[in-house]
């Protein structure tokens, strides 16, 4: 009967609506946290493409639109479509290896792969219940750990000035300035959850992010540049690569959806036990699942990435301990606007990446921990320790040797550069050998 009352109380939590004056702070603090990382695809994608600054202009946008309509498709819901909750959606990275080999076939080819891709998943998640058993929290504990562990890197790459810093001018990463910088927004935000009250504690993150704003612009490190050369209003338009048919993109998107349906499944429990002490029910998984193709077949229309559940704002919900659907709306509607209106996004892509990064190394040590929690409702017996054990050997040790699978063959999907993830190889092993270990 516990388990029930946890249950319910964790679904009332989440449908409950807080004041505009609380939602509003919320939501944008949602927005800042994955901001960096949904702009960051479009950007990779379109200088491995040859696209024009335009373009990439362009891809930038539609990003942000797409997402926005993915959110409010995860949080509002449509029919038995969407989980309900505040999980927030945007441009997939896990996606990137498999795009990049086909930038000789265009853009085209790619979003029309993503949106068969998109839909294969929603029928994933339609049969997710008769196989619900196949993911205990054992499994996955194991994908939200791993996600957890492959995202602290980002974190602390982000508070050291950020991915071109280190890969360009590595001589200038981790300065005094870009750890003052993440250090600002990491310890206000730890004294405003811990001494502030109600929404000074729940906006903790965004009072952070502010207070870190604010000393990147008194040290002159904001790029006003990106404000001004932001065009005020620009509309989105569909197909604007075409139609483009490839069964090679097809087959690798095919294989994404399934590898991103248990990232998926990771994000969603990682939410409910952070946000609400509790696992995810097969309703909110299954929703949130087909919620993620719809995103994603949505996406490709609008010349965007495929679109995925965002792990850093599964950190935040456990952060404030908000659970509210209503605030993943909120956000949604904010990345809308900032789809439509590029000015405003380019007050947020004025900022220096160590700002978020003081930010992200709160929240994706939460998920870690997060990860541990759902492990920890296992019985750790002799059969579940070695699927731990074998799991995050071959997880975390092909992800810090990646020259162990130098001589693999790719099979024209880059399945090197997977196996060295970390995420992907580990929830693959903890959802077969829960498979075919015997329980006793």
């Amino acid at each position: 009967m516990a388990r029930k009352r946890r249950r319910s109380g964790g679904g009332s939590s989440a449908n409950k609506k807080l004041p505009l004056k609380q939602s509003i702070p919320l939501g944008i603090q949602h927005v800042l946290a994955m901001f960096a990382g949904n702009i960051t695809v479009p950007i990779i994608v379109a200088g491995v493409f040859g696209s024009t600054t335009a373009e990439k202009i362009f891809l930038i946008q539609m990003a942000l639109f797409a997402a926005g309509v993915a959110t409010i498709i995860q949080t509002v819901g449509i029919g038995k479509v969407g989980s309900r909750l505040p999980i927030i959606q945007g441009t997939s990275f896990a996606f990137i290896p498999i795009m990049l080999p086909f930038k000789a076939i265009g853009l085209g080819a790619v979003f029309t792969a993503a949106f068969i891709g998109g839909i294969f998943q929603i029928w994933i998640g339609k049969m997710l219940k008769p196989i619900r058993h196949m993911f205990p929290p054992l499994v996955t504990g194991i994908v939200v750990l791993m996600i957890g562990i492959s995202l602290l890197k980002v974190g602390f790459m982000y508070a050291g000035g950020g991915g071109w810093l280190l890969n360009n001018k590595p001589e200038f990463f981790g300065s005094g300035n870009h750890l003052l910088i993440a250090f600002t927004v990491l310890i206000v935000s730890l004294i405003a959850h811990q001494k502030g009250k109600g929404m000074v504690s729940s906006a903790s993150i965004l009072i952070g992010i502010i207070a870190g704003y604010i000393v990147a612009m008194l040290l002159g490190m904001v790029n006003y540049g990106k404000i001004a050369s932001a065009d005020w209003f620009a509309f989105p338009m569909p197909f604007q690569y075409g139609i483009d048919f490839v069964w090679g993109a097809v087959i690798l998107m095919l294989f994404m959806s399934i590898v991103t349906t248990i990232e998926t499944i990771g994000d969603i429990s990682a939410t409910t036990m952070g946000g609400a002490n509790r696992e995810a029910t097969d309703k909110e998984l299954s929703g949130g699942i087909m919620a993620d193709g719809l995103g994603t077949a949505f996406a490709s229309i609008f010349n965007a990435m495929p679109n995925t559940s965002y792990s850093q704002n599964a950190g935040l919900v456990a952060f404030t301990g908000v659970i509210s659907r209503h605030v993943g709306t909120i956000a949604g509607v904010i990345l809308i606007l900032l789809g439509l209106f590029p000015k405003l996004g380019g007050i947020i892509a004025a900022m220096p990446e160590s700002v978020i990064g003081g930010a992200a190394i709160i929240m994706f040590g939460l998920i870690t921990a997060a990860g541990i929690k759902l492990i920890s409702q296992s019985d750790m017996n002799r059969r579940n320790l070695l699927i731990l054990a074998l799991s995050l050997s071959f997880g975390i040790g092909m992800s810090l040797l990646p020259q162990f699978v130098a001589h693999i063959p790719d099979f024209g999907i880059k399945l090197k550069l997977l196996l060295t993830t970390g995420l992907i190889p580990a929830g693959l092993l903890a959802f077969i050998l829960n498979a075919a270990l015997p329980k006793k």
